[in-house]
């Protein structure tokens, strides 16, 4: 117990004081290097120009192809590389013309970089923008999908149902039309519901809660550090110390080429060779190598894979050490529990020789469906006791401030670019509005009648669950940087709905959680970046975005089928995920389905228990908040091919390189060095991925 005393003392209150930001006590050390690192200056500036044009056109053009193809390929995109490469790039031809990026532009061009990445790729597990549509041509095609009676039940307004389609492999056909304009219709009232929502999510936690945010400078810091490099590239011109300057693009340039000769042989070898040959030459396994079927005769029903991508090390060493510690022991958890689980005939469907995908998909179906959903609401519970919490101590600071007669002022400057709260409420009951609209629309066109029941589960999405959830997400982002849900809320109103069929799944419903958007406001606010510059950009943002994931998806689905050999992401998740979905799906079909298989409120309680009892136990040791949420999502039966590489590199920043450097000084190299890493990897990407259209425009001529 000695130790757990001098664990708590060391892990507990650290700021003290009354009133404000001050008087929000840490949570403990760890998440304290992440807190109040960055103040928000007095002047605010536009970083919409331009550049900002020139950089939304390099990015749609050069950059969105090579992250929809690395997606399919790999399963990430380059989103950080096509950021920190449009940074620079924009940098270095700013001082050619002996100029220099402010603060504002050098964000406004990250952000940009950022979004159009995000939408090429996946965001919150699911496809965006064009690649959504080449995933819909694989649901009717999936086993999973045509096993549970849903391929033929795929609406047109989804997925045509004409043969030709999946014959020319083309998404320019009449055919299309309604697939691709329910997407279009979908990314625009999505990105104006996140400018919106969040904006408004922001001005409450940010603005009237005062609350931290202790996440948002880490974004903030590296904005700042090339703004910073470039006023001191003036200082040495002008005879100045560069010294500082100096450590920066070393550790940049020592990534970038860990980045290139690594993306050469994981990423470029098997691109470049798949665009030539039938077969693509592979050194490096992709996504990873499975152990499962070798080890099944000795750790039963446990799906066991290495994944050998050095940027999950390199993660582990950016990500917060307890974080990744937690999710390393939530694997541990899931190693021991699960042959017990076999033995106790609750894991059921294993058999020895299922490989990873097999063994992952029937213990989801057998338990981990049900006990996840357990889990995350004692996730949920642990962040609304967090929220209440925090809430209650920081009304008795004001009130404790407010008997003193201390001011609780805090004036907004003018140039940030705020509007009047009345346009937040306008621009959210539009949107929400219209995906009511197109919704019974879409029903009209499916059944030939509207089914009103569904219409009212919009109406509680749009005006009561998403809001309070979102709320809730903002806060508890603002006081811990951790995300809150609750799972399956969806699923259980359109169950309950009555509603038979499968469109109500591909339905554009506003069920987003909004919160992650107050923190992408507190960086801009962080670096002195006015709001009007970003909803300038965000009218930039969507033809660009509408037309370049759409078109890509297009030319890369000529390439050959998707998923296919040159695709080993796609070929080898993509039907993991549809039998996944098809346990949901088939909750709506009416009769007994697998959805009612794999639903168990045992489990459900099980987990649920053991989320509560695992927080209460930790939280009373004092253990860092970090790990307690890493070790309870672990519970979820966690994958170990991420999961090893990050802890290996977890372990290595925390007792090698922080030893050696110092815990502030390498907390400023590991995010240069990842940067230039993912640099060096998009680099890699992107030149491997011109092979691939150069080898696909060539035409054989019949003489």
């Amino acid at each position: 117990m000695r130790f757990f005393k001098k664990f708590r003392r060391g892990n507990g209150d650290i700021a003290g004081g009354s009133g404000g930001e001050d008087s929000l006590e840490s949570f403990d050390r760890e998440l304290e290097l992440f807190r109040q690192q960055m103040v928000p200056p007095d002047h605010f500036e536009d970083g919409f120009s331009w550049n900002s044009l020139l950089g939304a056109l390099f990015l749609g053009l050069i950059m969105v192809p090579g992250a929809m193809y690395m997606t399919l390929l790999a399963g990430q995109g380059i989103g950080p590389a096509a950021q920190w490469v449009t940074l620079i790039l924009f940098i270095e031809v700013a001082r050619r013309a002996n100029r220099s990026l402010g603060k504002a532009d050098i964000f406004v061009l990250f952000y940009l970089a950022g979004t159009i990445m995000i939408t090429a790729g996946m965001a919150h597990g699911q496809f965006q923008g064009g690649l959504s549509l080449l995933y819909f041509q694989f649901l009717s095609q999936s086993e999973s999908m045509q096993a549970a009676g849903i391929s033929e039940l795929l609406p047109s307004w989804v997925v045509p149902d004409d043969p030709a389609v999946l014959e020319q492999r083309s998404l320019l056909m009449r055919a299309w039309m309604l697939p691709v304009g329910l997407v279009v219709f979908r990314m625009i009232m999505d990105r104006i519901d996140n400018m919106v929502l969040g904006y408004g999510l922001f001005r409450l936690t940010s603005d009237v809660e005062r609350l931290p945010f202790p996440m948002a400078p880490v974004g903030a810091q590296g904005i700042l550090a090339l703004s910073e490099e470039q006023s001191e590239e003036s200082q040495q011109e002008e005879g100045e110390s560069g010294g500082e300057r100096s450590w920066r693009w070393r550790i940049f340039s020592i990534g970038s080429v860990m980045g290139i000769a690594f993306g050469a042989i994981f990423l470029g070898l098997p691109t470049v060779t798949g665009a030539f040959l039938d077969e693509p030459i592979t050194f490096i396994p992709i996504p990873f190598v499975d152990f499962t079927q070798q080890t099944g005769n000795y750790i039963e029903a446990v799906a066991i894979g290495l994944s050998f991508n050095l940027g999950a090390v390199l993660v582990g060493m950016l990500l917060p050490f307890w974080a990744v510690t937690g999710g390393f022991v939530g694997l541990l958890i899931t190693m021991i529990a699960n042959p017990m689980l076999y033995r106790a005939d609750i894991l059921s469907s294993w058999v020895p020789g299922d490989n990873l995908q097999q063994t992952f998909y029937k213990a989801n179906l057998d338990f981990y469906f049900s006990f996840s959903i357990g889990i995350a609401l004692a996730i949920a519970i642990a962040g609304a006791y967090t929220v209440l919490k925090r809430y209650k101590k920081i009304r008795r600071n004001r009130e404790m401030a407010g008997s003193r007669g201390l001011k609780d002022d805090y004036p907004i400057p003018k140039s940030r670019g705020d509007i009047r709260p009345r346009w937040i409420f306008f621009g959210y009951f539009f949107t929400s509005f219209m995906y009511m609209v197109v919704s019974a629309f879409l029903l009209y066109l499916t059944d030939g009648s509207i089914y009103w029941p569904v219409v009212g589960i919009m109406a509680f999405y749009a005006f009561i669950f998403s809001p309070v959830m979102s709320y809730m997400s903002a806060r508890l982002e603002g006081i811990a940087g951790q995300v809150i849900t609750i799972p399956f809320v969806r699923e259980a109103c359109f169950i309950l709905s009555g509603y038979t069929g499968v469109a109500i799944w591909f339905l554009p419903i506003p069920a987003q959680n909004y919160g992650q958007m107050a923190v992408f406001y507190r960086q801009a606010e962080l670096t002195g970046t006015s709001f009007r510059s970003i909803w300038k950009a965000e009218v930039l943002l969507v033809p660009i975005i509408v037309v370049g994931t759409i078109l890509f998806a297009h030319v890369i689905w000529q390439m050959g089928d998707v998923p296919g050999p040159n695709f080993p992401f796609a070929s080898e998740w993509w039907e993991v995920i549809a039998a996944q979905q098809s346990i949901v799906f088939s909750s709506t079909l009416g009769g007994f389905s697998v959805f009612e298989q794999a639903l168990n409120f045992w489990y459900i309680a099980w987990g649920l228990g053991l989320g509560v009892l695992g927080f209460l136990i930790m939280g009373g040791l004092g253990m860092p908040v970090f790990l307690m949420y890493g070790v309870i999502r672990g519970f979820n039966q966690t994958l170990p091919f991420m999961i090893l590489p990050q802890f290996f590199g977890a372990l290595l920043g925390k007792f090698v390189f922080e030893r050696r450097y110092g815990v502030k000084r390498w907390r400023q190299i590991i995010p240069v060095l990842f940067a230039g890493f993912s640099c060096g990897m998009g680099l890699i990407g992107t030149f491997s991925l011109g092979f691939v259209f150069l080898a696909n425009s060539v035409v054989d001529m019949p003489f």
